[in-house]
C-alpha cells in the first residue's frame, strides 16, 4: 500500500509540473521596449513558439527514451544470436535435393496390333487400370487349341492308368499259374515214375508166374501121360500157363506205356516252365505299361502347361498399370504393332516416393539413420516431416559415368556430396501431390 500511495504522488507531483510548465509556456513573452508606443506580438507567433516548444519537448523526451532502450535492445539481439547459433548446430540442411520415386516402364509381354488405348499423358491411373488392349483373336484360337490337346491327352493317360492295373493283375495270374503247372507236371513226372515201376514189378511178377505155369504144364504133362492126374487137371495148368504168358505181356505193354507217360509227364514239365519263363516277362510288360502311362501324363502336363501359358497370353492382350501412378511419356497408339518387351508409356509410382538429399561431407559427422527431418518443398512451400532410412555407399560421383581418378596428377580437393535417401511419415503423402524431381530443402536434426 506504501508504495502505491508513493507511486500515486510521484505521478500527481508530475502531472503538477507539466501544468506549471505548460502555464509558463503559456505565459506571452514579453516583447523588448520600444522607445515609441509599446504594442503585444500577434497570437499567430504566440502559437507557434509554443508548438515549437512542444516538438522540442517530445523530441528530448525520445531521445531519452531510446537511450534507456538502447542496452535492452543489444540484450536481445544478442539473445537472439545465440539463440540462432545453439540452434542451428542441431540441424543440417542442404539445398542439393529432390524427389525421387520409380518409373516404370510399361511394355508388352506378346505381340500383336493395339485396339485401344485408354490413357493420355500425365493421367492418374489406379493398381490393375487397363492401359493398352491388343487385338485377342490370335490367342483365343491358340487358347482353344490348347484346350483340346489338353483334353486329348488327358483321356490317354487315363487310359494307360487304367492299362497298368490290368497288366499287373493279368501277369501276376499268369506267373502264379504257371508255376502251379510246373508244380504240376513236376507231380505228375513223379507219378509217372512210380507208375513205370509199379509196372515193371508187375512184368517181373508175371515173368515169375508164367515161368512157374510152364513148369507145371511140363510136369503135369508127363503125369497125364502116366494116367497119374486127370486130363482136366492137365488142361487147367495149360490154361493157366497161357495166361501167364499173356500177363507177361500186358505188363510189359504196361511198362512200356508207363515209359511213355514220364515222357509225356517230363514234356508236359519243359512246357510248364517255358510258360512260366513266358510268364516272368510279365513284370516288364507292366513296366511298359508304367512307361506308357507316365508318358501320358507327362504329355498331359505339356499339355497343361501350354494351355496355362495360352491363358497367360490372352490375358496380357490387357496391358494393366502395377501400381497407382500418373502416366507419362505415351507411344503406344491404335493400329500399332508391338514386339514384346516394347515400351509403350512410362509410369510414375507416386504413393511411394523419397527424398535424395546430397549432403557436403562435411554435414555427416553426427548424421545417422532414423534422425527426425523436416522437408519443404519448393513447388508448394509445404513442409513435410520424415527420417533419415540410408546414408549412400559412395559419393555421386562415384556413380558417374566417368568418375574422377586422382592419381593423373591434377588433383585438386573438392569437397565431396553423399546421397542420403530420406523417407517421408507414413501420412505425409496423403494428397500424392509430391512428383519425382520436385526441388526441397531438407533439415535433418543431428543433435
Amino acid at each position: 500500500m506504501a508504495a502505491t500511495q508513493d507511486k500515486s504522488l510521484e505521478t500527481i507531483e508530475e502531472q503538477n509540473r507539466s501544468t506549471d510548465s505548460g502555464a509558463r509556456r503559456l505565459q506571452p513573452v514579453e516583447a523588448p521596449a520600444r522607445t515609441s508606443s509599446p504594442q503585444a506580438p500577434p497570437p499567430e507567433d504566440l502559437e507557434k513558439s509554443r508548438e515549437e516548444e512542444e516538438a522540442a519537448a517530445r523530441t528530448a523526451q525520445r531521445k531519452n527514451r531510446l537511450k534507456r532502450i538502447a542496452p535492452l535492445v543489444v540484450v536481445i539481439a544478442a539473445l537472439g544470436a545465440l539463440l540462432w547459433w545453439l540452434h542451428s548446430r542441431q540441424y543440417e540442411d542442404t539445398d542439393d535435393a529432390q524427389i525421387d520415386g520409380h518409373i516404370s516402364q510399361i511394355g508388352s509381354r506378346v505381340a500383336g496390333y493395339i485396339t485401344a488405348v485408354n490413357v493420355e499423358d500425365n493421367q492418374e491411373v489406379q493398381a490393375g487400370q487397363v492401359l493398352v488392349e491388343i487385338d485377342p483373336r490370335d490367342y483365343q484360337v491358340a487358347l482353344d487349341r490348347a484346350n483340346a490337346e489338353l483334353a486329348d491327352s488327358q483321356a490317354q493317360a487315363a487310359a494307360a492308368n487304367y492299362n497298368v492295373p490290368i497288366t499287373s493283375v493279368a501277369t501276376k495270374s499268369q506267373i502264379e499259374s504257371a508255376e502251379a503247372d510246373v508244380k504240376n507236371t513236376q507231380s505228375a513226372v513223379a507219378a509217372a515214375h512210380k507208375n513205370l515201376d509199379a509196372a515193371r514189378a508187375k512184368v517181373q511178377a508175371a515173368i515169375g508166374n508164367n515161368v512157374k505155369a510152364q513148369n507145371d504144364v511140363q510136369r503135369y504133362k508127363g503125369l497125364v501121360e502116366r494116367d497119374v492126374i486127370s486130363k482136366q487137371q492137365y488142361d487147367a495148368a495149360v490154361a493157366t500157363a497161357q495166361s501167364t504168358a499173356a500177363d507177361v505181356q500186358g505188363s510189359q505193354d504196361a511198362v512200356i506205356a508207363a515209359q511213355e507217360g514220364v515222357t509225356q509227364a517230363e514234356a508236359r514239365v519243359v512246357q510248364a516252365q517255358a510258360n512260366l519263363r513266358n510268364a516272368g516277362t510279365g513284370p516288364r510288360q507292366v513296366s511298359v505299361t508304367q512307361a506308357r502311362a507316365t508318358s501320358a501324363q507327362s504329355t498331359a502336363a505339356k499339355n497343361r502347361a501350354e494351355l496355362e501359358q495360352a491363358q497367360l497370353n490372352l490375358q496380357y492382350t490387357k496391358i494393366t498399370a502395377p501400381s497407382h501412378g500418373v502416366v507419362g511419356h505415351r507411344t503406344a497408339e491404335v493400329g500399332q504393332y508391338v514386339q514384346p518387351g516394347q515400351a509403350l508409356m512410362s509410369l510414375v509410382d507416386i504413393d511411394n516416393v523419397w527424398v535424395t538429399a546430397n549432403f557436403k561431407e562435411t554435414q555427416l559427422h553426427h548424421m545417422q539413420p532414423g534422425q527426425p527431418v523436416e522437408i519443404k518443398v519448393d513447388a508448394s512451400g509445404r513442409e513435410y516431416k520424415g527420417k533419415v532410412l540410408a546414408i549412400g555407399g559412395a559419393s555421386g560421383s562415384r556413380f558417374s559415368l566417368f568418375p574422377p581418378e586422382n592419381a593423373t596428377g591434377n588433383y585438386v580437393k573438392v569437397v565431396q556430396r553423399i546421397p542420403v535417401r530420406i523417407v517421408l511419415d507414413a501420412d505425409q503423402n496423403k494428397d500424392h501431390s509430391l512428383r519425382p524431381g520436385m526441388s526441397v530443402e531438407p533439415s535433418v536434426k543431428v543433435r
